[in-house]
């Protein structure tokens, strides 16, 4: 399931709906990093398609019409995939599968795609192949109708047991399998993490292509693998940090994003014990993006599932090298001024202010911007709740201006 091949950029088409809880804008953002995901995963998006519905069509997701204007497109075009922004239901990938011909993935699909593609340690593999089978399960029955008829004649008469459900029961053996795989590897995780003794724990936590594993690098000097596409980072890596003389656990998570899918939440929750386990947030925020607001707005609500929304976090927007802004000309008396045309010192000044006192920082880790600061601010932090765990070491450690520096 797992086996990695030589990636040929597919033709892909993107569709997307318009609701009453999704407008025209988001949709778009949507499809826009669908396109991004797209492009890491190998595919090159050709077209996109939306429909305004109060409601998604049960049996194809779309109207009639819209299909019909798909299908032809995808047949003049030589299309081989469609990937759809929101998650199908079987009946539903069952049915377009049938109309169109072609390959039909949703959100969910593409996004366990690219983990597949991603996983390198027996751990992520492991996630990322249960992941892959709580997802297929339910979908057997479409990949199976040329077995829908059991055979008869001699012999063959009686209950006996269909091609179909010996397949659910061998992919339910092995989700069972893959469980008790992870619970193994789980523990083993939680010796390790005990074995690190009462260091201060900070996890890296942000959404997915923010810079989390680029400021890893620069911070913890070690070589964590960065790339320019989502997901980059499946394994949880940490190393330990020194800064002046305060050392401290620093680890690197598997980056979020919006409509995560809830069988990659549950397979990943045991990597994202090192987020739980963690005494310091640095929230990493790529301030260059324009839905930023939304990315924080998801990390959140993954914390929150998570039950670590409570911890002591500093936000730090990265990226400042890359932020670009909107300019209003003087003589320019109709256009309004939003968040586009914000300023970093703009921004500063907006609900940033209210994330903590002096707890937003703006940095580059690529061009190390600012970087002194942000090692102060994290030093002065990891300080705290060292010497709260450790009264008695608290003259090792003394302002971060007073160490020397060896």
């Amino acid at each position: 399931m797992l086996e990695k091949e030589i990636i040929v950029f597919e033709k892909t088409v993107l569709v997307g709906i318009v609701t009453q809880n999704q407008s025209e804008e988001k949709l778009i953002e949507y499809l826009d990093e669908l396109e991004f995901l797209t492009y890491t995963a190998g595919g090159q998006v050709v077209k996109r398609f939306f429909q305004k519905l109060d409601r998604p069509n049960p049996k194809t997701f779309l109207g009639t019409g819209k299909m019909e204007e798909i299908q032809a497109y995808i047949k003049s075009n030589g299309v081989s995939t469609i990937i759809f922004d929101d998650e199908l239901s079987p009946s539903q990938q069952k049915n377009i599968s049938k109309i169109l011909d072609c390959k039909v993935l949703d959100r969910t699909n593409l996004i366990l795609d690219i983990f597949a593609q991603r996983a390198e340690t027996s751990y992520a593999r492991t996630q990322v192949e249960l992941a892959q089978c709580q997802y297929l399960l339910p979908r057997l029955s479409g990949m199976w109708t040329h077995l829908e008829r059991q055979k008869g004649g001699i012999g063959l008469r009686g209950p006996g047991e269909t091609e179909i459900e010996t397949d659910r029961r061998i992919v339910r053996d092995r989700i069972a399998l893959l469980k008790e795989k992870i619970r193994t590897i789980d523990k083993q995780m939680a010796i390790q993490r005990s074995n690190r003794g009462a260091m201060v724990r900070v996890a890296l936590v942000g959404y997915t292509n923010v810079g989390k594993s680029t400021m890893m690098n620069s911070i913890s000097k070690s070589e964590v693998f960065v790339e320019n596409k989502l997901f980059a980072t499946l394994d949880t890596t940490v190393r330990k940090v020194v800064i002046k003389n305060l050392p401290f656990l620093l680890s690197d998570t598997v980056g979020f994003i919006r409509k995560l899918p809830t069988q990659l939440i549950e397979s990943f929750k045991s990597t994202l014990d090192e987020v739980r386990e963690a005494d310091l947030l640095l929230h990493v925020v790529d301030i260059s993006h324009p839905d930023f607001e939304d990315h924080i707005d998801s990390v959140n609500q993954i914390l929150q599932d998570i039950k670590s929304n409570d911890k002591p976090t500093i936000m730090v927007f990265n990226k400042i090298d890359a932020y670009k802004h909107l300019v209003i000309d003087a003589d320019d008396l109709i256009t309004e001024k939003t968040t586009k045309h914000y300023t970093l010192e703009d921004w500063k000044a907006t609900w940033m202010n209210n994330v903590g006192k002096n707890n937003a920082l703006f940095i580059s880790a690529v061009n190390k911007e600012n970087f002194e600061e942000f090692r102060e601010k994290v030093y002065n932090a990891v300080r705290e709740i060292h010497i709260t765990r450790f009264p008695y070491n608290k003259f090792l450690y003394p302002d971060y201006n007073d160490v020397v520096e060896e």
